[in-house]
């Protein structure tokens, strides 16, 4: 342990499961759930871990808590899509982060076993889930906020380019 009590080779984290979703690129993934309502995806959790989905499916929302794992290399200004202006990394929510951590509130449709069935995923698909938390409007629904830089920015211009160059895929026909 060094001084401030943590590990000499710094913070370690494993994986608890993986998720899953139609994303395989990520200029054609919603950059936030907001714009991603009508994607949907599952998380599965690891053997090990499913004791812990107990009570889960009492939620409607959760959030995920995982590892970019194909963000680029860390910056600390970076160029948000809602805006060209540079901004501190701290002030978006841009993946090449010092520790590429991402967050989402996503839908929980149901639990099957040790897959959760979602809807709202921004996520790229093969993404290693670190952690999943309850949504409750008692504790994380917040009436005065602000949201800096974010406010200049109108809700079409926001919808336009945070969808990104998502596609839907086409619905399956089966004869």
């Amino acid at each position: 342990m060094n001084q401030d009590g943590l590990p000499q080779n710094g913070i370690i984290f494993q994986p608890i499961g993986v998720i899953h979703s139609e994303h395989t690129q990520p200029e054609a993934t919603p950059i936030q759930p907001a714009y991603a309502k009508d994607c949907t995806g599952r998380a599965e959790v690891y053997p090990e871990y499913a004791d812990g989905l107990r009570d889960l499916e009492g939620f409607s929302h959760i959030y995920l808590v995982y590892h970019l794992h194909r963000a680029g290399p860390a910056k600390l200004k970076v160029k948000p899509f809602l805006q060209d202006v540079p901004r501190g990394v701290f002030a978006t929510r841009a993946p090449c982060r010092p520790n590429a951590i991402g967050l989402s509130i996503v839908k929980l449709l149901r639990v099957e076993g040790r897959i959760l069935h979602l809807a709202g995923v921004d996520i790229l698909d093969g993404t290693p889930l670190l952690d999943i938390k309850p949504y409750t409007a008692k504790f994380d629904c917040l009436a005065d906020t602000r949201n800096g830089w974010q406010d200049a920015v109108d809700y079409a211009t926001a919808r336009v380019k945070g969808r990104r160059e998502y596609r839907p895929l086409p619905q399956r026909t089966d004869a």
